[in-house]
């Protein structure tokens, strides 16, 4: 009878069955939101890895794990990349072959306390540098975070209000790492059970320890989501349809009015009618509207998606130009190189400009907001450093309508929860199209979601909070602490190797043959 292990002596089968595996972790995250196995879903995949031959099939094990994880939290860019998706995550999984490695180094055989131990810190941190890479912009961004599947975990943000979702990484990478030995080493249970005690106590300090939002007056901020608008003319239809939305809230009482990214698809300096139909909208409403330009710029040369603040005059002048733009959808990477993912799919036919600084603008009733446009809310720092800079209201335009039947809208719209509360500042997540939502200064959630097939306005009365986060205050300390396990891993490493080499007997020279003798028997 053969054993499972027989089975997976095929390098195909083995691949396969590791790429599935890595893909696990997808269910965590919105749509099916099944937060709860986040702690047990890379289980198979460390189990698989730990059993890997040699050093170097587990790291093919780590690559091609990296390849399903990467292509199952993208599946919903097929549609409109098609087999550039498969070559992308291809490429990001590589990213996961050292980490592969690693998860062999410290768990293979029958691994003693001090190696569980080790792996406890040196697995996570792993893991961490992996998410730090691919969260550089033009790599994808950290698009997929695991972390980020908790965002609807109240412990969960009130520990992303210490350490970010960095920490909470680190946290779900841990435990998946001591559910693995608990299941598979019976010698080593112990140590993977001491593991889970002091993750439990860590993380119970922190949530003891971690000042809460003190929460100090409120705004009505409504939400403008016209829904999904095609075909000739449809920038014109867009405004008109936000435009007799928008009119629904007059005598509101509201503070400010916000319309989803590329809402207006016409520079308003080029379009005084525009401008005008917009001031008067902030009239009616008693409130500014932020909307979102998507559009060439008359000012100066190049397409820019811009947040636009209007006021009761026009215009008032405060501007945020998009700073970190998706690779392929709105640019692409090395275009004379990779311009060809046009011809097979909605890649971006021209480069958008970006934007070189962040903004906190005032809007007319005294409210200080930090807008971000779409892909940008993936991003920790940058309403970290919104936060910093006097932001009392995070805002989000967005729009996934060309994945309007995917789990990105539900993807996306969760990322709001994780930036309130790393930041203790409420955030508002508009869009075209869906899914809108609010979340308060803890990330909790303030009323309804609009979904994808809603066409409405919706008043949200946010709560405003005080004080600072650790995370504001300290940055992402998670990942600078990973990088010191990791330098301490390889300086441990590198001296161990050196002692070997050193304590290595000399190899005995043979015998000189002379015209007398020989080495073997002397004298002949």
């Amino acid at each position: 009878m053969k054993r499972p292990e027989d089975w997976l002596v095929s390098p195909w089968r083995r691949g396969v069955v590791a790429a599935l595996a890595g893909a696990l972790p997808v269910f965590a995250f919105p749509a099916p939101s099944w937060w709860w196995f986040a702690y047990v879903a890379l289980v198979p995949w460390i189990l698989l890895v730990r059993s890997a031959p040699t050093g170097r099939r587990a790291a093919y094990d780590g690559w091609l794990g990296g390849l399903g994880f990467m292509l199952a939290v993208h599946h919903w860019l097929l549609p409109s990349l098609h087999v550039f998706t498969v070559v992308i995550a291809a490429l990001l999984g590589v990213l996961w072959a050292p980490w592969g490695w690693l998860v062999r180094r410290f768990l293979a055989g029958v691994p003693s306390p001090g190696r569980v131990g080790a792996g406890l810190l040196v697995l996570p941190s792993g893991w961490l540098m992996v998410e730090l890479v691919r969260s550089w912009q033009g790599l994808g961004g950290p698009w997929g975070l695991l972390g980020s599947s908790q965002w609807q975990v109240a412990p969960a943000l009130r520990l992303a209000s210490v350490g970010g979702v960095w920490l909470l990484s680190f946290l779900v990478v841990a435990v998946n790492v001591a559910v693995a030995v608990l299941v598979s080493v019976r010698e080593s249970r112990m140590p993977a059970v001491a593991g889970l005690v002091a993750t439990a106590a860590a993380t119970s300090a922190a949530w003891v320890w971690s000042p809460r939002p003190e929460v100090d007056g409120r705004v009505r901020i409504a939400v403008v989501q016209p829904g999904v608008v095609n075909g000739i003319g449809s920038g014109d239809k867009r405004f008109a349809r936000e435009e007799a939305l928008t009119r629904t809230l007059a005598g509101r009482h509201l503070d400010l009015v916000v319309w989803g990214e590329s809402s207006v698809g016409f520079d308003l300096a080029d379009r005084p009618d525009l401008a005008n139909r917009l001031a008067a909208l902030s009239r009616l409403t008693g409130a500014d509207i932020m909307v979102n330009v998507d559009a060439r710029r008359s000012d100066r040369p190049g397409i820019y998606k811009s947040s636009v603040l209007v006021g009761p005059q026009g215009p008032t002048g405060a501007r945020y130009d998009k700073m970190r733009l998706v690779p392929f959808g709105e640019y692409i990477p090395a275009r004379s190189l990779l311009g060809w993912a046009t011809s097979v799919g909605k890649a971006a036919g021209e480069d958008r400009r970006k934007g070189t600084e962040q903004v906190v603008m005032n809007v007319g009733h005294g409210l200080r907001v930090g807008p971000m446009v779409c892909f940008e809310t993936a991003f920790p720092d940058m309403s970290r450093h919104l936060a910093q800079d006097g932001a009392e209201v995070l805002l989000a335009q967005s729009s996934t309508s060309t994945f309007q039947q995917s789990w990105a809208p539900e993807q996306h719209a969760s990322l709001a929860a994780l930036r309130a509360a790393e930041t203790g500042r409420p955030m508002v997540h508009a869009t075209l199209t869906g899914v809108s939502a609010v979340y308060g200064p803890s990330g909790e959630r303030i009323g309804s979601w609009l979904g994808t097939d809603a066409s409405t306005t919706m008043v949200y009365d946010v709560p405003l909070a005080r004080g600072v986060t650790p995370y504001v205050r300290f940055g992402d300390w998670p990942v600078h602490g990973a990088l010191l396990v990791l330098a301490a891993l390889c300086a441990t490493e590198g001296t161990r190797a050196f002692r070997l080499r050193r304590s290595a007997p000399e190899p005995h020279a043979p015998r000189a043959r002379t015209a007398h003798g020989s080495p073997a028997r002397p004298g002949r």
